[in-house]
């Protein structure tokens, strides 16, 4: 399973750098850089709280689906990197918060 790794702070799902929302989704259909990329699961804590405890599942996130269809580890919608980062900063929407590992099939 891919891990998620987290560095956008204002996210209700990070928890210590780790995403603990119980499912991912990175948006970008025919995207050709990181930046038009996007977590569809980015929920801004100031409006959401913090809801790293809310997962059915007893840890970090453990199911990633992948849109992204010109990313080079996409297959089927499913990620084979080893890890994924999605990166942020002052994110106040779910299109500022990318998948830096993404790379252009």
């Amino acid at each position: 399973m891919t891990k998620i790794n987290c560095n956008v702070t204002n996210c209700s799902h990070n928890k210590s750098s780790v995403c603990y929302s119980n499912i991912v989704n990175i948006k970008g259909g025919q995207a050709k850089e990181a930046c038009h990329t996007a977590c569809g699961n980015f929920l801004d804590m100031k409006d959401y709280s913090n809801l790293t405890n809310n997962t059915n599942a007893c840890g970090p996130c453990d199911s990633l689906v992948c849109s992204v269809q010109s990313c080079v580890y996409n297959k089927n919608q499913a990620c084979t990197a080893e890890s994924i980062n999605v990166d942020g900063h002052n994110v106040v929407v779910y299109t500022e918060a990318n998948c830096s590992t993404f790379k252009h099939a």
